[in-house]
């Protein structure tokens, strides 16, 4: 059965100012897009319609970055985000601990910017919570986390463990562990430690955190450095018919070959909504939580300027393979030094022969945060056909904190959408969830604005049209994918995957645009989510 879409403004995000009035699909496929008489000629009785009442439909949202298995884990965390100071993170985590059936305790979204006290908690706190469980807290930013005596103790971090490279544990004066952990070299045992033993049916949790992102109108989402439980986990949950959503897997580089190896059918083609899409590494930090890489010294140090995640010599290895593999590699780069390491890398590669930079753009390789990224490096980006894929909503959650912590220049430039897309960059926008919601109506406004949450303007110069900020996450996300084929645009052949919205837009005031609202989600023709009181 066909069904026919009219009655409201239509975007299709082919071409600005397109106003066809009537979108038809059958099969999961848009198969008409134009004038609604013609599309009620291709119609039959038995045919479906549904009225837009004015309302507006276009193509759904495409989540080109993110991390899905974690948001499936954080629904059985105790949620830290609303937290103000130390105090009320205890009472959660007491709270949290009171209503479980033993366990470990594990809490996330705690940002010690906008804690009172300005400054991340240690084990002192959570042993507050309990000297009997493990506790753990994750930053917001998933780049530092908390644990107390308990988890230090069973994971054997003592004053004469060292730091990994790249990544550090807090110390006390008598250089004794104070809890705090920075970065994934330094993290890991830990969190393998608590998250092997959370109480969790992944079923359950992934089918939750697959109706957040039908919430907001996204279609295809990503699982961002995918490790081997993690895929086997995905797969098994693909033989099974669970999703409904696209999910588009990049491996950890270092796992890449031995998972692609075991599950080949999964690579580059979707079986069950999964695919492998490519390889994912990272070569830095935060910058809200001062650990990104920079060029320069963060404001107010003389030589600190954060550190890599990782040496150039691996750094070219990945990008090697990832060329004579025909994986795509994605990369997280905040730092403008990080984001030199894997321009330097691919430069290097693309300079043996054309044939080899034809290769190299022909893979679209990712940049994602893009957070310090220079003119200089956007100009190479450009050359060698990499996508940056910007998290733009720093500029309203994190805007006020990389004015202090980079200065009122770098700080201003963070996210510079206006100069990637002047140098003809397919450029992409991305909420990093769990980082923050997937509210992708959310970062475009961020794009089109560019305010932070008290209000203050940062960078106007690189603000963008409502268009434009749309392209990053439909058409340009699609592209990113390898997927603009079949996505991104509402086009006769490409799926239907479509949003209904309560506005459009394109017509609403710039600074409302956060306040629109999604009614409807379908994928492949089929309505996913409906908002319950329209």
């Amino acid at each position: 059965m066909q069904k026919l879409y009219y009655g409201g403004d239509i975007i299709t995000m082919e071409q600005e100012g397109d106003a066809p009035e009537a979108v038809l699909v059958s099969g999961g496929k848009i198969v008409y897009v134009g004038s609604l008489e013609q599309a009620r000629k291709l119609c039959g009785p038995e045919d479906g319609q549904v009225d837009l009442k004015g309302r507006t439909l276009m193509p759904s949202f495409i989540d080109p970055h993110g991390h899905i298995v974690m948001m499936a884990q954080y629904t059985a965390f105790a949620n830290l985000g609303a937290c103000t100071d130390f105090g009320e993170l205890v009472t959660s985590l007491k709270d949290y601990l009171a209503g479980k059936d033993g366990g470990v305790v594990i809490g996330y979204g705690y940002d010690h910017n906008f804690l009172k006290e300005q400054k991340h908690p240690t084990k002192a706190e959570l042993d507050k919570v309990s000297d009997k469980v493990p506790v753990c807290i994750l930053h917001t930013s998933g780049h530092m986390c908390v644990a107390n005596s308990v988890l230090l103790q069973e994971c054997g971090i003592t004053k004469d463990t060292e730091d990994p490279k790249g990544g550090k544990f807090g110390r006390d004066a008598d250089g004794e562990p104070n809890g705090y952990i920075e970065e994934v070299p330094a993290m890991a045992k830990v969190l393998m430690s608590m998250f092997s033993r959370a109480k969790a049916d992944f079923g359950e949790q992934m089918g939750l955190a697959q109706q957040v992102y039908l919430k907001y109108g996204i279609t295809t989402v990503q699982d961002g450095a995918t490790n081997g439980s993690s895929f086997q986990n995905l797969a098994s949950y693909a033989e099974s018919g669970g999703f409904c959503l696209d999910v588009v897997a990049y491996l950890l580089a270092d796992e890449a070959g031995e998972i692609t190896e075991k599950f080949p059918s999964y690579e580059n083609q979707y079986q069950g909504h999964l695919k492998i899409g490519g390889e994912k590494i990272i070569l830095d930090g935060s910058p809200q939580g001062r650990s990104a890489w920079l060029s320069k010294p963060y404001e107010g140090e003389e030589t600190y300027c954060g550190y890599p995640a990782c040496g150039d010599g691996q750094v070219r290895e990945w990008v090697e393979e990832s060329v004579k593999s025909g994986r795509q590699l994605l990369a997280h780069c905040n730092g403008d030094a990080a984001s030199q390491q894997y321009l330097d890398a691919f430069s290097k590669m693309a300079e043996e022969s054309p044939e080899c930079l034809e290769k190299i753009r022909a893979l679209r390789p990712v940049m994602i945060h893009c957070q310090t990224v220079r003119e200089d490096q956007l100009e190479e980006m450009a050359r060698l056909g990499m996508v940056p894929s910007i998290f733009v909503a720093h500029t309203y959650y994190w805007g006020d904190v990389h004015l202090k912590n980079l200065g009122p220049v770098r700080g201003a430039n963070i996210s510079p959408v206006k100069s990637a897309m002047e140098r003809g960059l397919v450029y992409n926008f991305h909420q990093d969830p769990p980082v923050v919601e997937p509210d992708m109506l959310r970062t475009v406004w961020c794009a089109v604005n560019r305010m932070t949450r008290t209000g203050q303007p940062i960078g106007p110069g690189q603000r963008i049209s409502v268009f434009d900020a749309l392209k990053g996450v439909t058409a340009h996300a699609a592209y990113a994918y390898h997927e603009e084929g079949q996505k991104g645009t509402l086009t006769a052949g490409k799926l239907a995957d479509m949003v209904i919205l309560d506005r459009n837009p394109l017509k609403t005031e710039p600074m409302q645009i956060k306040d629109i609202k999604v009614l409807e989600t379908v994928k492949e023709g089929k309505t996913l989510y409906r908002k319950e009181d329209i």
